[in-house]
C-alpha cells in the first residue's frame, strides 16, 4: 500500500486549528454529559498505549479505516495484536467474492471497534461520514466497546459546522487519498450523528492535542 505524507492532506482552512483549551473543556463536559467517557492526551504516541491497554486481553477487534490510527502506527499495533486478535487479519484470509457476508458481519459486531470521528460539536454530537458504512454498524450498536482517537483539530462550534467540515474539508482530502490509491474518489453516502450513549462505558474518546487525521 502507498504511504502518502500527512502533510499533503492538511489544507490551510479554518479546520486545521487546533482547539482551545476551553473549547476541549467545553466539549469534554458535553461528551461527558451524554454518556460518553473522555481522555484527553497531548501527543499520539500516549494515545496510542492509553487505547491499547483499554483493549480486553482476547477480545476481537476492528479498526475502521483512519488515517489518524496509521499516523500514530496503532493500525499497524492493532492489525499485528498479541494480546487480542484482528478483525481485518481474520477477514483478510476469507474470500471476497464467496465470504462476503462473513466479512462483512465481523466488522458490524467486534467486541471493540478501535477509530476516529469526523467531528465533534460543543454540544456533544459525534459525527461520521461513510462512503460504504462499513465502520456505521459497529459504531451505533454492533461494538460492544468504542474507541475513537481524535485530534482536537476536528472539534467544532456546532452541527452545522460539523457538516461543513465533512462536506467542504474531509470530503476532498478523502477523495484524494483513495484516488491516488484505488483510482477513483470517495463520496458522502452515509452519515452518522451520535447524539449520546445510553451504555455506560461503550464508547470512549480520546482526545489528542495534534493535527491527526483530517
Amino acid at each position: 500500500m502507498k504511504t502518502i505524507p500527512m502533510a499533503t492532506f492538511l489544507s490551510n482552512s479554518e479546520f486545521t486549528q487546533l482547539a482551545s483549551e476551553q473549547q476541549i473543556e467545553r466539549t469534554v463536559q458535553a461528551l461527558q454529559a451524554h454518556g460518553m467517557q473522555v481522555a484527553v492526551f497531548a501527543t499520539g504516541a500516549e494515545a496510542s498505549a492509553y487505547v491499547l491497554a483499554q483493549i480486553p486481553a482476547g477480545a476481537e477487534v476492528y479498526n475502521s479505516p483512519s488515517h489518524t490510527l496509521e499516523t500514530i502506527g496503532l493500525a499497524e499495533q492493532i492489525e499485528h495484536p498479541t494480546r487480542f486478535h484482528s478483525v481485518r487479519a481474520r477477514s483478510a484470509k476469507l474470500d471476497y467474492a464467496t465470504q462476503r457476508n462473513e466479512m462483512r458481519k465481523l466488522a458490524a459486531a467486534p467486541d471493540v471497534l478501535v477509530g476516529s470521528v469526523h467531528a465533534i460539536t460543543e454540544s456533544g454530537e459525534v459525527l461520521i461520514a461513510s462512503a460504504s458504512g462499513s465502520q456505521l454498524s459497529a459504531a451505533a450498536c454492533g461494538a460492544s466497546k468504542v474507541i475513537w482517537v481524535v485530534g482536537t483539530q476536528k472539534l467544532v462550534r456546532t452541527l452545522d459546522d460539523g457538516l461543513r467540515r465533512i462536506r467542504e474539508h474531509c470530503l476532498p482530502l478523502e477523495s484524494e487519498r483513495v484516488r491516488q490509491e484505488y483510482g477513483q474518489g470517495s463520496a458522502i453516502n452515509k452519515l452518522l450523528t451520535i447524539n449520546a450513549e445510553h451504555e455506560p462505558g461503550r464508547v470512549t474518546i480520546v482526545l489528542v492535542k495534534q493535527q491527526l487525521g483530517f
